[in-house]
């Protein structure tokens, strides 16, 4: 739900000064309230969606890093984080390079996020964060739904564009697009 003066752009510094704890996010300059506690099938596919990311990375000594929410990502083509109008915190964000990562979150543009959807929130993660992840170039974006129990899932192509998604269900393994051995098999997740 949008909080904010309609004639406002929020950055950073305004993002900063919200009570601690407030759960909210800054898409193109304005602040959405994020919804209430999510539900536990949410929190459940974080955690193992979470882990099997984890436990690849750590198993192949690579570069990458998986944070869950409650984690900042500025996405800003601006080195001057005050004048930032974008700070989401997805479900779910893969960064394979470690500079972008600071005390603060993650200071550029993930290599993979995954939203999952509550029913509270759907237009963030289907229109909002969809155009503003194709605009930042996240290479690989999925969307969640545990409500219907399907996954879409858009990548990057030649033009730096998202395509068409694929879609799938929770009775599917799915590849991870930016690894080249890692699947998720949906159907053996404990959710």
């Amino acid at each position: 739900m949008d909080n904010t003066s309609k004639n406002k752009t929020y950055t950073y510094s305004d993002y900063m000064n919200y009570p601690e704890g407030a759960r909210i996010e800054l898409i193109e300059g304005t602040i959405y309230d994020m919804s209430p506690a999510p539900s536990r099938i949410h929190q459940r596919l974080i955690v193992e969606i979470s882990t099997i990311f984890n436990n690849y990375m750590k198993s192949n000594n690579g570069p990458c890093e998986v944070d869950i929410a409650p984690f900042d990502v500025f996405l800003t083509d601006d080195e001057n984080l005050d004048n930032c109008k974008n700070i989401v915190q997805p479900d779910i964000s893969a960064i394979c390079d470690k500079n972008k990562l600071s005390d603060k979150g993650c200071i550029g543009t993930p290599d993979l996020i995954i939203e999952i959807v509550s029913p509270s929130n759907q237009s963030n993660d289907y229109v909002r964060k969809l155009g503003l992840y194709e605009h930042f170039r996240v290479c690989e974006y999925w969307i969640v739904n545990p409500m219907d129990k399907s996954i879409l899932i858009y990548k990057l192509d030649d033009t730096m564009h998202y395509g068409a998604p694929k879609a799938y269900s929770f009775t599917d393994k799915i590849k991870v697009g930016i690894y080249d051995d890692l699947e998720i098999d949906f159907n053996t997740l404990d959710v």
